[in-house]
């Protein structure tokens, strides 16, 4: 009974549309992610002093408000993809289930 319900569910062409978009959505956003992150350490890395800049009089370099930007960032791509996952691919996987318990 298992088995059976495994190969419905794998025979489904809309679990073959999830996990492709999933996959390649996961990727693209772990790409985006990794370019601003290496980024990020690539200027470091060579670069030193275009963040080690001063901001004003006081003692902020611009590499402080940059690097809050990449953990904002951080937060933001990972809202996108649970956003998307609490609706598209949820929808999907419950309209998945339905058809494949009948």
């Amino acid at each position: 009974m298992q088995n059976d319900m495994v190969a419905r569910v794998i025979a489904n062409p809309k679990y073959q549309r999830l996990v492709k978009t999933r996959t390649s959505y996961g990727w693209l956003l772990t790409a985006i992610m990794m370019v601003v992150y290496y980024g990020y350490i690539a200027v470091i890395a060579f670069d030193k002093e275009l963040f080690a800049q001063r901001l004003g009089d006081g003692v902020m370099t611009v590499g402080i408000p940059v690097g809050f930007g990449v953990i904002v960032f951080t937060i933001i791509i990972t809202g996108i993809y649970v956003r998307r996952a609490n609706s598209e691919f949820d929808r999907l996987t419950q309209e998945i289930i339905e058809e494949s318990a009948k």
